[in-house]
């Protein structure tokens, strides 16, 4: 039969999918369609194993098949795809591998649908062939059953997603993907008009905007799975598009939608993977986050927690501490547990030039052997100021003591959020199970020192602290937010806030943000001029679906639960795009390519 001329399906109907035959299925006559994993010749025996998206049956040829579907079913190569007609029998060897391993089919009909090429790469379970290869034959790759298993568990995820949404009385509403440009932190995706030369929509970074909308259109619980676009640098947790479950309440403060999010946690986790999450979750503000971890999305399923060592050090003599202190900074540190023995010089010089390639300028260490002390630094300080320092930062016989000091504050604790994350993965400290928990009360403002003044750190319609609004017009770095995020297991699952609808208090916030009147109403007049005809009090929260579906599976990247994922150049490996267009498109949107290394 020539490549060309498959078989048809006329005639033939499916009855069942391939990994759902069970012993007590024992003489049905069945019909399948699939790909062929392997098949495998015996001379007088010919065993197929049959794929589809559920799973693998073994098909049966044997003496008393029909002699042309017996040669046929030799001719047949790994990723054929296939129909066959037969009776289920109970197999004289189970295969206790695979979930149908105690039956067979004994095939009466067999039809070749289509002939494959010697695929790149086999179709496996946890293929060991490069990522670079897989996804630019990603169709292929996604034929494996762990990868099918991802994106089967992730529309699992999605209808538990709707479903209770649904009960909760959310109304989903889909928003434009032409929007207007507006700042939200990251880098648009701009589109340009071709009606309209010169002027360009944007694709959303999320619905924020939308969505507030709609609350002053009444809808009071707004939901929708969202697709949204930020032009961001990649990293495993992070795709330039990616989808949000994007929720707005009316009529609400933080406790409420805090608890709509925890309500939907729990319930994913429940009907997905029958685990039951502690309630409520605990919380943590981001000043105590910062202090005890150096990050905002901290992962607390384990310790090693950052120490403030300055009141031990401040009159040490050891320059380095002394000078930090002094010049209103701080020295800090963190304990590595019975990691003498595994923490080497030769490691820590390592965790030194870590440290150095995130910015710090060095890291100070001690090593309390069984057999004595070994330090970076010792022979600065007098015996009872080591024991202050040690007793200060917990750290006993067998431990190791990293120290980090500086004086900015803010450069210590993420330098050693990063540490303690690195020596985590350097002692393989095993990190298991699900630990969620609220990070609230964010400042309002952080400091850009590209555009030398203050930025939002969420967004400019997040509410600030009622108690916060005397220091908006002097004292910025003053003012907290009715903001929060959900964190798990050190990912950033979700953010949200209570947003403004005071044009007044709206009025106030743009001018801390630097924004004239005239920038204000520019960028975003569309919406004060709607909180002038009755806004009711509102909040949300945007949860990230694709991250939340990694920390579900266990997997360490997005594109293991993303069907066709970028890779870290923000290519598409498969299509091999962005790719050039010509100039008669480009023409048409008055556009013209200027080569400009400058630019």
């Amino acid at each position: 039969m020539d490549f060309n001329m498959a078989e048809t399906l006329k005639g033939f109907k499916r009855s069942d999918y391939c990994g759902g035959f069970r012993s007590k299925d024992a003489g049905r006559e069945v019909s399948l369609c699939g790909w062929v994993q392997r098949q495998r010749d015996l001379g007088q025996l010919v065993f197929i194993d049959l794929r589809d998206r559920t799973g693998i049956v073994q098909l049966a040829f044997d003496d008393i098949t029909d002699r042309h579907v017996f040669e046929k079913a030799a001719s047949v190569r790994s990723e054929y795809v296939i129909a066959v007609k037969g009776v289920v029998r109970v197999r004289s060897s189970v295969n206790k591998e695979i979930p149908t391993g105690e039956v067979e089919i004994a095939v009466a009909e067999l039809r070749i649908l289509n002939k494959a090429e010697t695929p790149p790469f086999e179709i496996l379970e946890n293929s060991t062939t490069a990522e670079s290869i897989r996804l630019k034959y990603r169709y292929l790759d996604l034929r494996r059953p762990d990868l099918q298993r991802n994106l089967l568990l992730r529309h699992r995820i999605t209808k538990v997603i709707r479903d209770y949404f649904d009960r909760q009385g959310f109304i989903e509403i889909e928003t434009p993907m032409l929007i207007k440009s507006t700042p939200e932190g990251a880098r648009d995706f701009l589109v340009p008009s071709r009606l309209h030369r010169g002027q360009f929509y944007a694709l959303p970074q999320s619905p924020q905007l939308y969505k507030q909308l709609s609350m002053v259109a009444g809808f009071d619980r707004y939901m929708q799975i969202a697709r949204c676009f930020r032009d961001e640098d990649l990293r495993a947790d992070r795709q330039p598009e990616f989808t949000q479950i994007d929720l707005e309440m009316s009529f609400v403060d933080v406790e409420d939608v805090l608890a709509m999010g925890e309500g939907f946690l729990s319930t994913v986790f429940r009907e997905v993977l029958d685990v039951e999450l502690p309630m409520p979750l605990p919380r943590m503000t981001y000043t105590d986050a910062m202090e005890r971890y150096g990050s905002d999305k901290p992962d607390t399923r384990f310790g090693m927690e950052i120490q403030d060592l300055s009141e031990a050090v401040k009159d040490c003599g050891f320059a380095i501490f002394t000078n930090a202190v002094d010049g209103g900074g701080t020295v800090r540190g963190i304990t590595a547990k019975n990691a003498a023995s595994q923490l080497t010089r030769k490691e820590i010089d390592r965790l030194t030039e870590f440290v150095r390639g995130i910015g710090a300028k060095g890291l100070a260490w001690v090593r309390v052997n069984p057999d004595g002390m070994a330090s970076s630094f010792g022979k600065f300080l007098t015996e009872d100021n080591m024991n202050a320092l040690l007793d200060a930062a917990g750290t006993e016989t067998g431990d190791v003591l990293l120290i980090v000091a500086d004086t900015v504050k803010k450069h210590v604790l993420s330098t050693l959020g990063a540490l303690r994350l690195e020596v985590a993965n350097r002692l393989n400290i095993k990190r298991e199970g699900f630990s969620p928990l609220w990070i609230t009360d964010f400042p309002f403002f952080e400091w850009d020192e590209e555009q030398k003044q203050y930025v939002a750190m969420h967004h400019p319609f997040t509410s600030p602290l009622d108690e916060c609004v005397p220091y908006l017009d002097g004292a910025p770095e003053k003012v907290y937010a009715k903001a929060y995020d959900l964190v798990l297991n050190g990912i950033e699952l979700a953010s949200g806030s209570i947003r403004i609808t005071d044009p007044e208090l709206q009025k106030r916030m743009f001018t801390a943000l630097g924004l004239s009147d005239e920038e204000a109403h520019a960028k975003f007049g569309f919406l004060t001029d709607a909180f002038r005809y009755g806004a009711p009090p509102h909040g949300g929260i945007g949860i990230g679906l694709d991250r939340l579906v990694m920390q579900m599976l266990g997997t360490p990247t997005l594109r293991d639960v993303v069907a066709y994922p970028k890779v870290q150049n923000m290519t598409e490996l498969m299509t091999e795009c962005p790719a050039p267009v010509d100039n008669v498109q480009l023409n048409e949107l008055g556009i013209q390519l200027v080569e400009d290394d400058n630019i």
